[in-house]
């Protein structure tokens, strides 16, 4: 996947400027794609080069003009041939893991305090998302959502990113207590 495709996927619902769609990165696009303010700024120039997105001008008194884009039908066929493409699967690339993998040979007290700090991280994020997921179906049901809300999509993926936040929450603090609990015994021999 290249970042243009997140890009486009972001600006499906509505028009966003550079910033609001560098925010949107930030926070419901990141638990799929990670882009650096920049990198978007970059991509929508090359979007609109390419014809798959439009911008226009918005003037504004008080502040700076903005530049809101949507997408074109050109960018919703690039979409559609994107998501008619197979899928790679996913692999894991995480240094914290690699740093788990190593827990029998080095001290692990420095790694519990990160695997700490990482299940709180993860731990707010799930919350993040949650808060998300209620702000996208208001009153309504999770399940009154899903079969009767307008677009699911960021929805679902809000879901897949609460999930795996919800994994690394739970699997730091089952390392942190195994590597206690082994701390412990050895500690006892």
């Amino acid at each position: 996947m290249a970042l243009r495709h997140a890009v486009l996927a972001a600006l499906l619902g509505e028009e966003l400027s550079g910033y609001q769609l560098a925010k949107a990165f930030d926070l419901g696009v990141a638990n799929f794609w990670h882009a650096l303010p920049q990198q978007v700024y970059a991509e929508l120039a090359r979007l609109e080069t390419d014809g798959l997105i439009t911008g226009r001008e918005v003037v504004q008194d008080t502040r700076p003009n903005k530049r809101l884009f949507t997408v074109t039908d050109s960018g919703l066929a690039e979409l559609d041939r994107f998501t008619a493409a197979e899928a790679r699967p996913s692999s894991l690339r995480d240094d914290l893991a690699v740093m788990v993998q190593a827990a029998d040979h080095v001290d692990t007290t420095a790694l519990i305090a990160q695997l700490t700090q990482r299940a709180a991280f993860a731990r707010a994020k799930a919350e993040l998302f949650r808060k998300l997921l209620r702000a996208m179906r208001g009153e309504r049901t999770e399940e009154e959502f899903l079969r009767e809300g307008g677009r699911i999509g960021p929805y679902l993926t809000c879901l897949r990113g609460l999930a795996f936040e919800q994994g690394n929450e739970d699997w730091c603090e089952r390392v942190v207590a195994v590597l206690r609990e082994r701390g412990e015994t050895r500690d006892r021999s």
